[in-house]
C-alpha cells in the first residue's frame, strides 16, 4: 500500500482488503476509458453486476466508442437494451452521447460539473465516473454506498430523504481518501456488494467492522432506514396482436417520453376494444409486469387483421414476423410473448 495512505484509516482498510478480495476483471476496467467507464455507470444503475455484464459486452461490440453511439439511431441502441430494463437510461445515454460529440467535441467532460450537465448523469454517478476514469479524488453516494455509510456511521432514516442523504454524502466525503480514487471507488462498491449486503451481510469478514456504529450496537439489520411503504396501483391495459395474412404482426413506437419511450410495441387499447371488429379470435393468456411505481396486467386480444378498418389507426406501425423481433427494441414482455407466437 503507498506510503501516502493511513493504513488504520477506512479507506486504507478497505484498500488492503479489495487487494486480495475485491472486483478487478470486470470488463469495464480492462481496456479501461472514460466511455466505458460511463457506459457501464449508467447499465449499473439499479442493475446487478452479473445482469449488466452481457449486456455491456454485447453494447461495446455494437458501439465501440463515443462516436459510433453517437451516430447510431434510437432504435439500434434500444434493441442493444431490451430487457435490461428502466429504458430512460438508454434514451438518455443516446441523447448524451450526441450532446458530448456537438457540445464537448467529441469528449466526455473530464469534470462532475460538466457530466452532470449531460442527460442521465446525477451527482454520484458524474463523480464515479471522474474516479474511475480519470483517478480523480470524487467521493460517490451510489445503492451499496449508502448502506455501507448507513451501517459504519449508524445513521437513521431513510437514504432517500434530504437530511439524510446530506448526511451521508458527509460521511462519504469524509472517507474518501485524496489518491487512490479508481481504486477506492470501486472498493467501497465492492464491499457493498459482496459483504455489506442487505441481507445476511458478512460481516465477520468486513474489513472495517471494528469501528462499524450499527454492528457496536447489534443494530446491523437496521440500517439503512426503510422506505415507507406505499402500495402500487395495479392497472390494466389490452394491448392488440394484428396479424396479416402474411402472418405478421403490427408494432407501433411508442412516443419518445413515458413507459417504454420509444420503443417497438403492440398497439394498446386501454381496455377497450369496440372499435375493431374481426372474423378471427385467439386468447392469448395475459402477462403481468412489474414496474417500480405501479403493477401492469397486460391482456391481449388476437385479430385477423385482413380487412382496412383493423388497422386504420396506426398507418405508422412496421409489420414485421414474430422472429425479427429480436433486432428490434422491445419490451420484455413483448419480446416474450413474440417468442411464444414464433414457436
Amino acid at each position: 500500500m503507498s506510503k501516502d495512505l493511513d493504513p488504520a484509516s477506512f479507506a486504507g482498510r478497505l484498500l488492503h482488503w479489495w487487494q486480495d478480495n475485491g472486483r478487478h476483471d470486470l470488463p469495464w476496467q480492462i481496456e479501461r476509458s472514460p466511455y466505458r467507464v460511463w457506459v457501464s455507470e449508467i447499465m449499473l444503475q439499479q442493475t446487478q453486476v452479473r445482469t449488466v455484464i452481457p449486456y455491456f459486452q454485447r453494447f461495446m461490440d455494437r458501439f465501440p466508442d463515443l462516436q459510433a453511439l453517437a451516430e447510431s439511431s434510437l432504435d439500434d441502441v434500444l434493441s442493444e437494451w431490451t430487457g435490461l430494463g428502466y429504458y430512460a437510461r438508454a434514451r438518455n445515454l443516446h441523447a448524451a452521447a450526441r450532446r458530448a460529440m456537438s457540445d464537448h467535441g467529441g469528449e466526455l467532460p473530464a469534470q462532475p460539473d460538466g457530466l452532470v450537465d449531460l442527460p442521465g448523469i446525477g451527482p454520484s454517478t458524474a463523480n464515479a465516473i471522474v474516479a474511475q476514469a480519470w483517478d480523480h479524488r470524487a467521493p460517490i453516494l451510489d445503492g451499496n454506498v449508502k448502506r455501507v455509510l448507513s451501517r459504519h456511521a449508524a445513521i437513521e432514516g431513510w437514504p432517500g430523504r434530504s437530511a439524510v442523504e446530506k448526511r451521508l454524502w458527509q460521511e462519504a466525503d469524509l472517507r474518501t481518501p485524496r489518491t487512490h480514487a479508481a481504486d477506492y471507488t470501486q472498493a467501497i462498491m465492492d464491499l457493498g456488494a459482496t459483504l455489506c449486503t442487505a441481507r445476511a451481510p458478512g460481516c465477520q469478514a468486513c474489513p472495517v467492522r471494528a469501528d462499524c456504529l450499527a454492528r457496536q450496537a447489534d443494530r446491523v439489520a437496521d440500517f439503512p432506514g426503510r422506505k415507507p411503504r406505499k402500495e402500487r396501483p395495479h392497472r390494466r391495459s389490452l394491448f392488440l396482436v394484428l396479424r396479416n395474412q402474411t402472418d405478421e404482426v403490427l408494432l407501433i413506437q411508442r412516443p419518445p417520453t413515458g413507459i417504454w419511450g420509444g420503443l417497438w410495441c403492440l398497439p394498446e387499447v386501454g381496455s377497450e376494444a369496440e372499435h375493431l371488429s374481426a372474423p378471427d379470435r385467439e386468447e392469448i393468456a395475459p402477462i403481468a409486469h412489474e414496474f417500480t411505481h405501479f403493477r401492469l396486467t397486460m391482456e391481449f386480444l388476437h385479430l385477423d387483421a385482413r380487412t382496412p378498418d383493423s388497422v386504420r389507426d396506426w398507418p405508422e406501425g412496421r409489420w414485421v414476423r414474430p422472429g425479427q423481433g429480436a433486432s428490434m427494441g422491445l419490451p420484455r414482455p413483448i419480446q416474450i410473448l413474440l417468442e411464444t407466437l414464433d414457436a
